[in-house]
C-alpha cells in the first residue's frame, strides 16, 4: 500500500496522463465521426494540399489521443479508398514520432527513476528493453491496447526512438490494414464503427490479433522475469 501511495504522490501528472490517453480518444473519435459523416464532401475531391493537411491532422489528433486509430483507419478507408493507405502510414509514422516526443517531455524520466528504488521492478524493465523489438511488435499488434497509451509507456520505459518508430510501423500493418479493407468495404461507416468486428471472419480476425498480442506479450515479460530472478544476489 505504502508503494502505491508514493508512486501515485510522485508520478501524479504522468498518471493523469496515462488516464487521460485512454478515456479521450473515445469522445474526440466520435465527434469526428459524426462531423465527417454529416459532412461527407469534405474528403471528396481533396486537392494534393487538403490531402496532406488531412493526414497531418490525423497524426496529430492520434499523437494527442483526440482520436482512436482504428476509428481513424476504418474512416479513412471508407472515405478515401485505397489511394489514401500511404497517407495513413504516414499519419501513423507522424502520431508515433509525436507521442514519443510528448511522452518523454511529460515525463521528464520521473517513473524511471522512482522505480530505481525498487531494484527487481527497475531490472524487469532494463530486460524488457533489451526486447524492446518484441514488446513493441507486440503491443501494436493488439487492436485493443490503445495506440496513445501505448505510445506514451514506451516512451517511458526509454524504448530507443529509432527502434521505437520502426518497429511502431511494422506492428500496426497487420491490424490496420485489416480495418482498412473494412472501411473501404463498409457501406454505412457509423454501423461499422460502432460494431467493427460484426460477422464471422472480423471476430476471428480481432480474436486472433488479441491472442496473438496477449500471449506474446506473456512470454516477453515472463522471460524477463525469469532472466531477473536467476540474477545472483548481492
Amino acid at each position: 500500500m505504502a508503494f502505491l501511495g508514493e508512486l501515485f504522490q510522485k508520478n501524479f501528472s504522468t498518471l493523469l496522463t496515462m488516464f487521460l490517453l485512454v478515456a479521450v480518444p473515445l469522445v474526440g473519435s466520435s465527434s469526428l465521426v459524426l462531423v465527417l459523416y454529416r459532412h461527407q464532401e469534405l474528403l471528396h475531391h481533396l486537392t494534393n494540399w487538403q490531402f496532406v493537411a488531412y493526414f497531418a491532422l490525423m497524426g496529430l489528433t492520434m499523437a494527442i489521443a483526440l482520436t482512436n486509430s482504428t476509428f481513424v483507419v476504418i474512416v479513412t478507408g471508407y472515405f478515401l479508398g485505397w489511394s489514401g493507405l500511404p497517407g495513413m502510414v504516414a499519419a501513423y509514422a507522424l502520431a508515433a514520432a509525436l507521442g514519443y516526443e510528448l511522452a518523454r517531455r511529460l515525463d521528464h524520466g520521473k517513473l524511471r527513476s522512482f522505480l530505481h528504488h525498487f531494484p527487481k521492478a527497475d531490472a524487469v524493465l532494463g530486460e524488457l528493453q533489451h526486447q524492446s523489438w518484441q514488446l513493441i511488435l507486440l503491443t501494436r499488434l493488439s487492436p485493443v491496447l490503445p495506440f496513445a497509451l501505448m505510445t506514451f509507456v514506451l516512451a517511458i520505459v526509454g524504448v530507443p526512438r529509432g527502434r521505437f518508430l520502426a518497429a511502431s510501423l511494422l506492428g500496426m500493418l497487420p491490424r490496420s490494414l485489416f480495418f482498412y479493407w473494412l472501411g473501404t468495404q463498409a457501406q454505412d461507416v457509423l454501423a461499422l464503427l460502432r460494431n467493427p468486428d460484426e460477422g464471422t471472419l472480423s471476430k476471428l480476425v480481432v480474436l486472433g490479433l488479441v491472442v496473438a498480442s496477449l500471449l506474446g506479450l506473456y512470454v516477453v515479460f515472463s522471460r524477463a522475469l525469469q532472466r531477473v530472478l536467476r540474477r545472483p544476489t548481492t
